[in-house]
């Protein structure tokens, strides 16, 4: 589907429905409603932006990225509008929304099921930090749970590419200054906030803290919770305490197996480290996620038997695994570090 400018009286919908809103750092934006084609029966999400300089800056930057990158674990760009001081993004709308809705439901969002949503965010990031056909990589900068969506087959989409910048794929090993510092309490790279220069590991940081947030079952901020403002701090010391089960969901925890559950903690703890140089390169950790995913449905043959048992009963053979029934912790080996 081609990026197009549409005049503001073509994006006034007919059907309007409420949809979840997404969180944009500092307001820069915010979701209007859906709007559905009854010709293409599709919906798509509208987001108006407010109008200052930088938020100009902002929307011709995600313009520019989502109409020269196409992936599937990427949100589509449908198209934009620039008119009338009205500056409107069109994108598709994916109806589970946002990952951070989600993160503290264990029966819709298994353990398999979030190691899946890791594997394909780490793709989606492999592929902006380092295809090796483009000229150029992309720094994200605003990695969270709400700029991930979902669709209804629970796969994610990565958004909010307004604070991204386009470097040469040949400085993709550089940091790179920055004017203004833009930050997501609970998600942004402290090197960053301290040196404002911004480097592919700054979204490692991000994408580390999202890892943990789906391990836990719970956002990495909560508002008028001051605990949660140091979430990162409080997932690493348990790390090193071999404590992380008194912080884990414990519906979660039940549906863990120990090869899988070793492999993605490391992953995360090390996406975290201080030192932003010897954090991992996301094309590093790719194949470490897909074992630990490999491993995850290895260990649950009978919770995968069950899944197709109920599809058959329910005649839902479609392929859709947004319905599936929440896996079962039987013939699963323990965690390290449980308490029995």
């Amino acid at each position: 589907m081609s990026t197009h400018m549409d005049p503001v009286e073509k994006l006034k919908p007919n059907t309007r429905k409420p949809v979840y809103h997404l969180k944009y750092s500092r307001a820069i934006g915010c979701l209007m409603y859906a709007m559905t084609s009854t010709r293409l029966d599709i919906t798509y999400a509208v987001g108006r932006l407010s109008r200052d300089d930088e938020i100009e800056q902002q929307f011709w930057m995600e313009i520019s990225v989502l109409s020269s990158l196409k992936h599937k674990n990427l949100v589509s760009l449908v198209g934009f509008c620039d008119e009338n001081d009205e500056k409107i993004i069109i994108i598709k709308f994916e109806t589970n929304g946002c990952l951070g809705n989600s993160l503290s439901d264990s029966r819709l969002l298994t353990w398999v099921r979030r190691l899946e949503i890791c594997v394909d965010l780490a793709n989606a990031l492999n592929y902006i930090h380092y295809d090796e056909p483009r000229d150029f990589s992309i720094i994200h900068r605003n990695i969270h749970s709400w700029s991930v969506l979902l669709n209804d087959n629970w796969q994610p989409k990565l958004s909010e590419f307004k604070l991204s910048m386009k470097i040469k794929a040949s400085q993709r090993h550089l940091s790179f200054d920055t004017d203004n510092v833009w930050y997501t309490k609970g998600y942004t790279d402290p090197t960053y906030l301290e040196t404002r220069s911004a480097h592919h590991k700054s979204d490692m940081y991000s994408f580390g803290i999202v890892m943990f947030e789906l391990l836990c079952g719970r956002k990495s901020v909560i508002d008028d919770d001051q605990d949660n403002m140091y979430f990162a701090l409080m997932a690493v010391a348990h790390y090193r305490d071999k404590k992380l089960n008194e912080i884990v969901d414990w519906d979660l925890w039940k549906q863990m197996d120990s090869p899988s559950f070793e492999i993605f903690v490391e992953i995360a703890y090390d996406c975290l480290n201080e030192e932003r140089s010897q954090r991992p390169n996301i094309d590093d950790i790719v194949p470490r996620l897909e074992k630990a995913l490999e491993l995850a449905r290895e260990n649950t043959p009978s919770a995968r038997l069950y899944d197709v048992i109920m599809i058959i009963i329910q005649g839902q053979i479609t392929g859709d695994r947004g319905k599936r029934p929440v896996a079962g912790s039987k013939g699963r080996k323990p965690l390290a570090g449980s308490k029995g």
